[in-house]
């Protein structure tokens, strides 16, 4: 198993007379399979909530749901399951899977009862997953219907970047309209997983798949972009780092000299992560001109190996005079899916200030840069929500939450 990295500049050309440029470079990186290369292990903690508002219907769904994960999981492949309401408890400790009916059982036995602690069902889940984090894909399935009333979501966030640092993924799936999406989306972005919302019961068996596909997908883990920075380049002040696929992530970036380094984490062999880096270039001398130097650090499960690296990737540019453009419509897509995403967050600031009329503007602008990534799903729903902010009319829980979801990526069919 190796790193693939794919390198685009927005404009590859560059005026040699101008003292100051502004160009954004996209790396595609995934992992790429070799002859030798099979499925890791999959070390998965299943962390439920069985709170009082799920009983009934929504926890009989999630049992099944995580049922139908049991049955996928191969022989070698590890499990460990933490259901929490007010209290968490581990109720199946962290084993191989080799008794698969009596994990069912522990799973059916599951009452919905008690209020909500988020946190301590993600210690005991970072806590099984650590015990056996070795040559595996670690992963957490965090799911919840409500807001974390007898927990810390402040301690909710340092766990996330706990989990990170034992190298593990928390995939967060929200249930019903009553959790926290702003909770929910910082755990995902901090252990670099993803946000599900559940909008109706019967939809957590697939949404639980889709998920439990991405985990298989892994071929690396524990990956980390450094890039280099040439002297006369400079990264933009105001959130010049993002990922903008599989989903849309702000990264932090704290540079140290010409360098900076941020951490990726899995990487998946048929869907990369897509990183679009903003930065500015002083005036250059004609011909090639080397700006950037890229390279991934990560672990190779499968081979027993850790701490690898790429090659390093030198990205060039050509300062000409007279200067012809040569745009990358690839970096302009990435632009406009991370404009997509910024857009909302201000329609949405503006709604929680009262200005109904102004989120819906920027809704409206959303919509179009949607349409405009052939996104049409995702266009429905941003112009649907601010046609009813025209109108009057709130928008529901549910609203908000697809209208965030949208913002991240492109929905599916």
């Amino acid at each position: 198993m190796r790193v693939g990295i794919q390198s685009y500049l927005s404009d590859t050309n560059i005026d040699a007379q101008l003292t100051s440029s502004q160009r954004q470079l996209s790396l595609a990186i995934s992992a790429i399979a070799d002859s030798s290369g099979g499925d890791l292990p999959l070390n998965l903690c299943l962390v439920l909530d069985r709170s009082g508002s799920m009983f009934e219907k929504p926890l009989e769904m999630v049992k099944d749901a995580a049922i139908g994960i049991i049955e996928k999981l191969k022989p070698g492949d590890r499990i460990s399951i933490v259901a929490f309401a007010h209290r968490a408890k581990v109720i199946v400790p962290n084993q191989l899977v080799n008794n698969i009916e009596k994990i069912k059982q522990e799973i059916r036995l599951m009452v919905a009862d008690g209020g909500t602690a988020i946190d301590e069902g993600m210690r005991l889940g970072i806590k099984e997953v650590a015990a056996s984090n070795q040559n595996c894909v670690s992963r957490i399935f965090l799911l919840t219907d409500g807001e974390n009333e007898h927990g810390d979501n402040n301690r909710c966030l340092k766990l996330a970047e706990l989990a990170a640092e034992y190298n593990v993924t928390i995939d967060t799936l929200g249930f019903g309209e009553h959790w926290n999406q702003d909770v929910l989306e910082q755990i995902s972005d901090s252990a670099q997983g993803t946000i599900v919302y559940i909008e109706q019961p019967d939809q957590a068996i697939i949404e639980f798949e889709r998920l439990f596909a991405r985990a298989q997908a892994v071929g690396l883990t524990n990956s980390h972009l450094t890039v280099e920075l040439m002297p006369k380049v400079r990264l933009a002040e105001l959130k010049p780092l993002a990922q903008v696929a599989p989903e849309t992530i702000e990264l932090p970036v704290k540079m140290e000299g010409n360098y900076f380094s941020v951490r990726l984490g899995d990487l998946m062999i048929d869907q990369p992560r897509v990183i679009l880096i903003n930065f500015y270039i002083n005036q250059l001398p004609l011909g090639k001109n080397k700006i950037a130097a890229v390279q991934i650090r990560y672990d190779d499960p499968g081979a027993n190996q850790e701490n690898l690296h790429s090659d390093i990737l030198a990205i060039e540019i050509d300062a000409q005079n007279p200067y012809q453009p040569q745009p990358s419509d690839i970096v302009q897509n990435n632009i406009l899916t991370l404009a997509k995403y910024r857009q909302t967050q201000i329609a949405e600031t503006k709604l929680q200030q009262g200005d109904n009329i102004g989120a819906a503007t920027m809704l409206q602008t959303a919509a179009k840069t949607a349409l405009q990534l052939g996104d049409k799903e995702g266009a429905t729903i941003l112009q649907t929500n601010a046609t009813r902010l025209q109108i009057g009319k709130d928008l529901s829980e549910g609203d908000r939450k697809k209208t965030r979801l949208v913002s991240k990526t492109i929905l599916r069919e």
